[in-house]
């Protein structure tokens, strides 16, 4: 494909269980890239769909591909439900991460469920999807996949930070784009909220309201993955291996919440240079007291763009993702996940 406006969806579901992120966009290709945020949507997920995403890391193989085809049939359902919402038509593709079940880049194994073909039948568009396991087989981390986009879309920005699931940095250095995941976010702060009947800690509030415990915050920050050089990339799995357990040795909630915060701050402002711009999207762009913690550790000018960018960036990428991949250009750059090569990635499925 070689025209240069492209209608599309992108559609992101990440691991901290918010929903599923749907982004109607228009991506334009002149001399750069440029985009269009037209209509999105969070949609929420049922009690029961969040209940086995949370626990699919312990099913077995049967479980995993019985949940696969569910999950692929109730994503259809809610794409469907935003297409037919905002009347739109003439779709180029719809460009979709999927789910992670499991990600073990050291295992040459990563799992997004929802990629199965059947989803460009059901919704009766082409698909692009599946976007990490070409990536994992040629011996990269298969993450994070984001940076390519910082590239294209938020280059004038020194360093590109996401707060989701995972603290994902993104910037240039000698010609190349360096990012990694820096530490768990808000699948850990998420999992404690939902302790004091939150969904999450709204603008830092427990947070606020707790005490930071030196003595843990010290075990975390001597974990060994903060010492490991880039590429390097985290998952559900090496978040119940190590976190968990540590934040366990506190009693009040708040306090976990408290130190658990204050952890991430220490350890974005360790890969921040002083005075750079730091361009901060996810979820995590809105927790005010994480934003002020980190403001005490770094002079990085923080940027926070409007709420449509915060909350959508990710599935907006992800539909660049998918026109890369239409256009045959490289998509994954091997500077950020280590591959052998910078390659194309993804599958097309069409109805």
């Amino acid at each position: 494909m070689n025209h240069q406006y492209y209608n599309v969806l992108g559609i992101m579901s990440g691991t901290s269980l918010d929903g599923i992120d749907i982004a109607h966009v228009t991506l334009v290709r002149k001399e750069n890239w440029s985009f269009q945020i037209h209509k999105a949507l969070t949609l929420p997920y049922a009690t029961g769909m969040k209940q086995e995403l949370a626990n699919a890391i312990t099913y077995n193989k049967r479980e995993v591909d019985q949940l696969n085809r569910k999950y692929t049939r109730y994503l259809a359902e809610k794409v469907r439900y935003f297409i037919d919402s905002f009347k739109i038509d003439n779709l180029v593709a719809v460009c979709s991460h999927g789910h992670t079940i499991f990600h073990r880049p050291q295992e040459n194994y990563t799992l997004q469920i929802g990629n199965l073909p059947e989803l460009a039948q059901l919704i009766n568009q082409r698909v692009v999807c599946d976007f990490r396991v070409q990536d994992v087989a040629l011996n990269g981390q298969g993450a994070p996949l984001v940076p390519i986009g910082d590239r294209l879309l938020f280059g004038s920005y020194d360093y590109c930070l996401n707060l989701g699931g995972f603290a994902n940095l993104s910037f240039e250095q000698n010609a190349q784009r360096i990012a990694y995941d820096i530490c768990p976010v808000n699948i850990v702060l998420n999992h404690y909220a939902l302790k004091l009947g939150k969904e999450y800690d709204t603008g830092g509030a427990f947070a606020k309201a707790g005490t930071v415990q030196t003595t843990v915050l010290e075990k975390l920050n001597s974990l060994a993955y903060y010492h490991q050089s880039a590429p390097k990339s985290l998952g559900k799995e090496w978040v119940n291996a190590h976190v968990f357990q540590i934040l366990d040795q506190i009693e009040g909630t708040c306090d976990i919440i408290a130190t658990y915060t204050e952890h991430i701050a220490v350890q974005i402002a360790k890969q921040l240079p002083p005075e750079k711009t730091l361009f901060i999207t996810g979820g995590g762009a809105f927790n005010t007291y994480l934003l002020c913690s980190l403001r005490r550790h770094t002079t990085a000018k923080i940027i926070i763009p409007e709420p449509e960018i915060i909350e959508n960036k990710e599935a907006l990428i992800f539909a660049l993702l998918g026109v890369l991949k239409l256009r045959n250009e490289n998509n994954c750059l091997s500077s950020v996940t280590g591959a052998n090569r910078d390659h194309c990635s993804g599958e097309i499925y069409v109805p």
